[in-house]
């Protein structure tokens, strides 16, 4: 399934209302980390067809990042039924994100 990128005008509709669980990537241009994590993050997104990855820019989207208490990035946050269930920060093995989707 392809990243959907998530904003505050979506975010309710992509994340909160969504019928499966959603891989939320909070990141930035700026942020090295991030920049490794991408593409694993990516991977994840194209090999489970059974959630749904979102990627949030926090420079553009801060709201979000507020209102989630995202600190350090990059962060994943798992939401399951509208709820964050699973949180990760830094990056992680491809191995430690699909764990986490179990």
């Amino acid at each position: 399934m392809a990243v959907v990128e998530i904003t505050v005008e979506n975010f309710e509709s992509e994340v909160l209302g969504s019928d499966i669980p959603v891989l939320v990537d909070f990141w930035a241009d700026w942020c090295g980390p991030c920049k490794m994590l991408g593409p694993i993050v990516d991977a994840v997104a194209e090999e489970r067809a059974d959630i749904k990855v979102g990627k949030v820019n926090i420079d553009e989207q801060g709201e979000l990042a507020v209102k989630y208490n995202v600190m350090s990035i990059p962060t994943l946050i798992l939401f399951k039924d509208g709820e964050p269930s699973k949180r990760e920060v830094g990056v992680i093995p491809k191995s430690m994100i699909l764990e986490m989707l179990n």
